[in-house]
């Protein structure tokens, strides 16, 4: 893991780490989109660069950002966070077994119950918030331990500290998505963590105008090393302009999602009392079963929240068909906010009358009211 810099993670993002361009003196970093590079007179790339699939500048300033967020050794970016996820995933052995959280990313979820045994994995999907169903599940040699947390839609806390131990003890390496709580809120590999991974489509970029995925690493490894070649090999790398916009996003990741968790928790707040809303998921409310395990582990609560309208699924559709400022759209982690029925999206073991909602930029007071109007109308229209 890379030595703790003198200044805060904010500040390192909010530069770039400080950097400026050398032959200007611009304060911005400049994007750099050559494919292909010139060669010493003696035929070797003193300059560090020899192609563009393996490797760009603007991509490796990317990756120095997002490292620096995460206390990283290393980070890697990648086309998507499919992407920099099932590399993790093919970065272990043919022939290991993989135990990964219940309640995930759904469309990871399905890759690794369609794909993964198709590339030679035993698969076992398992509560990670339970420590001894985990303990159970990594007896047999198991090479990886796969933990969504908190785990989308549901967003269940699992312990990272606690399950890293646990990992480790059964020789397996321990890879957290942590798109969610951003590395502002979680330190994954500080918590004993080997890999951490983001879709940087989300937070990170923040803009809803990005597809990107990253991986960060603790420290060097096979498994980490192996994951690189990946990259390279189908070429996955996240393309230049890409980078420099999520270079662009990670300059106010901080500030944003502290806004947009303070808004969260003022919703979850309003909401856990609503007379139509049956139950609120959100691990800042002090009801919620993994809140003393949030709590510990997470310096913020996050953005994402959940409910569960009493009128079941009816209602929960109708809701989001009445909003007006809410957005009806997939994804999360943008300026706007967002709200979904994902049950018609994911199928079981999804609720159906779940609303996904993450919370943006706007204020609190009018994201409520906007949510309200379209409860009542939706239980009006039921009734």
């Amino acid at each position: 893991m890379s030595e703790p810099s003198r200044w805060n993670p904010r500040t390192l993002a909010a530069q770039a780490l400080g950097t400026v361009d050398p032959l200007t003196r611009a304060v911005v970093p400049p994007l750099h989109v050559a494919t292909t590079f010139i060669r010493d007179p003696d035929n070797e790339y003193r300059s560090g660069y020899a192609y563009g699939r393996p490797d760009n500048a603007t991509v490796r300033q990317t990756e120095a950002v997002i490292a620096a967020l995460e206390g990283a050794n290393e980070a890697l970016v990648f086309g998507s966070g499919m992407a920099a996820a099932t590399s993790v995933i093919l970065a272990v052995p043919p022939g290991s077994r993989i135990v990964a959280s219940q309640v995930m990313y759904w469309a990871f979820r399905r890759w690794l119950m369609s794909e993964g045994p198709r590339f030679g994995y035993t698969i076992e999907f398992v509560d990670t918030t339970n420590l001894d169903a985990v303990r159970d599940a990594l007896k047999p040699a198991t090479a990886l331990l796969y933990v969504e947390t908190p785990g989308n839609p549901l967003w269940p806390i699992s312990d990272i500290a606690a399950l890293a131990e646990i990992a480790h003890a059964a020789g397996a390496m321990l890879a957290i998505d942590s798109t969610c709580a951003t590395p502002v809120f979680t330190q994954p590999l500080r918590l004993g963590a080997d890999i951490v991974m983001h879709s940087a489509s989300k937070y990170l970029n923040g803009h809803s105008d990005v597809i990107a995925g990253a991986l960060a690493t603790a420290r060097a490894s096979e498994l980490w090393e192996r994951i690189n070649s990946i990259r390279i090999e189908h070429g996955a790398i996240l393309g230049p302009f890409e980078a420099w916009l999520l270079q662009r996003g990670l300059r106010t990741l901080d500030v944003r999602v502290r806004a947009q968790a303070a808004s969260a928790a003022i919703l979850a707040e309003r909401l856990s009392t609503h007379p139509s809303v049956a139950s609120v998921l959100y691990p800042g409310l002090s009801s919620h079963p993994g809140h003393a395990v949030a709590a510990r582990q997470m310096s913020g609560f996050g953005a994402m929240l959940s409910i569960r309208l009493k009128g079941g699924a009816a209602a929960a559709i109708a809701t989001a068909a009445k909003v007006e400022l809410w957005k009806r759209a997939t994804s999360l982690g943008g300026v706007e906010s967002l709200i979904e029925h994902r049950g018609s999206v994911e199928g079981p073991p999804c609720p159906t009358d779940l609303l996904r909602l993450s919370v943006g930029l706007e204020h609190p007071d009018d994201l409520f009211s906007d949510l309200e109007d379209a409860i009542r109308a939706a239980h009006g229209a039921a009734a």
